[in-house]
């Protein structure tokens, strides 16, 4: 412990050249990221305005005409042309950017698997909530948006409960965190905020990143610590136990129960949006009805620009919460050095960009900048050393 102490002394301030490469990687990966969406329009727009949409619904047509069918084939068609447009782009900022700037492990065939693994989970949640979607809008063409909200806040719940023991496996492999001091310290701490947990695990992230994280994972019996092996191998104790304590400032806070209310309201309002596009879409292209096929990149682009026009209003949202958990976990370790060190080591470790431009944090940042969450830390010691 004499050792990682001393490190902390030493990592207390950002890297100026770490930094100078986390500006390069965000802007690049932003740069990617509009590329994406531009890609996605264009591709999008084209199936709607190019009169693609029923060109495809009447070859599916050819095959079968019942919805329950005729859908996912639909979207199989739609979304393997994209897939494979966007492989290369996929490739580059999943694989090549994260190696180039050494915040990967993984070896090209790992993160093909991963891939592989995650678009068939995608693809089999989202084959599901397709055929909820139009299964809806057959039997309750009036307010079909109304009752798929519903059930998408049930899914949610349920995936969120299911998700640490049935898909995080799939991806890493996790066990009982062998450092009985630091499981006592780290229960404690759960106990004090009145979360119950079913234990304390540690995953192989360095599979993957050389990246850090923590997280308190699931819902009622599901319910766990669970901690990165790069985090636990790289931070102190106290800095451990600062950044689990930003995790229970969730809990205590209700930020995932408040967290699924908000984005089930979001959820209705874009259905809803969707509705009225579609409607128009049926009349204006002539599309059979609301269940037909063809209605699907309609559907699409209604809930991406109401995803990319609430954007900043979630991520608004996010930021308030986090901040309210910063300060919980200030309050309830009373270990602001130590919640500096942990910020600044994350930075330095996951190449994080400390201060962000003000347009970015805004728009695309869920988390306060690593350097506003320094600086309450130190208002926060300031304040204490006052008293």
């Amino acid at each position: 412990m004499a050792e990682k102490l001393k490190t902390t002394e030493i990592e207390e301030a950002l890297n100026p050249e770490r930094q100078l490469r986390a500006k390069e990687y965000a802007q690049i990966s932003r740069r990617l990221f509009a590329l994406d969406l531009v890609l996605g329009a264009v591709y999008v727009l084209l199936w709607i305005l190019a009169g693609w949409s029923p060109w495809l619904r009447d070859q599916v047509h050819q095959l079968t005409t019942a919805t329950w069918l005729s859908v996912p084939l639909f979207a199989a068609g739609f979304g393997l042309p994209y897939f494979i447009l966007t492989a290369p782009l996929t490739y580059y900022s999943g694989f090549v950017l994260p190696h180039r700037y050494g915040q990967s492990n993984q070896t090209l065939k790992a993160w093909l698997w991963d891939q592989l693994k995650g678009l068939l989970i995608t693809g089999i949640l989202g084959l599901i909530i397709l055929e909820v979607i139009y299964a809806l809008l057959g039997a309750f063409p009036q307010t079909w948006w109304l009752w798929t909200a519903l059930v998408m806040l049930v899914f949610t719940v349920l995936l969120s409960n299911l998700a640490p023991v049935l898909i995080f496996p799939l991806f890493y492999k996790y066990k009982p965190l062998d450092d009985e001091d630091l499981v006592s310290r780290l229960t404690h701490l759960a106990t004090k905020a009145g979360a119950r947990v079913q234990g304390v695990y540690v995953f192989d992230m360095s599979s993957k990143t050389v990246a850090a994280n923590a997280a308190l994972m699931g819902l009622g019996n599901t319910r766990r610590i669970v901690l990165a092996d790069t985090l636990v191998e790289r931070f102190t104790a106290n800095e451990i136990e600062t950044v689990l304590a930003h995790e229970l400032g969730h809990h205590v806070h209700k930020d995932l129960p408040l967290g699924i209310i908000v984005q089930s309201l979001l959820t209705l309002i874009g259905f809803w949006l969707a509705d009225l596009v579609m409607r128009w879409g049926v009349t204006t292209f002539a599309y059979i009805s609301l269940t037909d096929p063809a209605t699907l990149p309609l559907l699409m682009v209604a809930l991406s620009i109401f995803g990319l026009v609430t954007m900043p209003l979630s991520n608004s949202w996010s930021r308030w919460r986090e901040v309210k958990a910063d300060e919980y976990a200030l309050k309830m370790t009373g270990k602001p050095r130590a919640f500096i060190s942990a910020m600044t080591r994350l930075a330095n470790q996951n190449l994080a960009e400390a201060e962000p431009p003000v347009w970015v944090e805004f728009l695309l940042h869920s988390h306060p900048s690593i350097n506003k969450r320094v600086a309450k830390a130190k208002s926060f010691s300031l304040s204490r050393s006052n008293f």
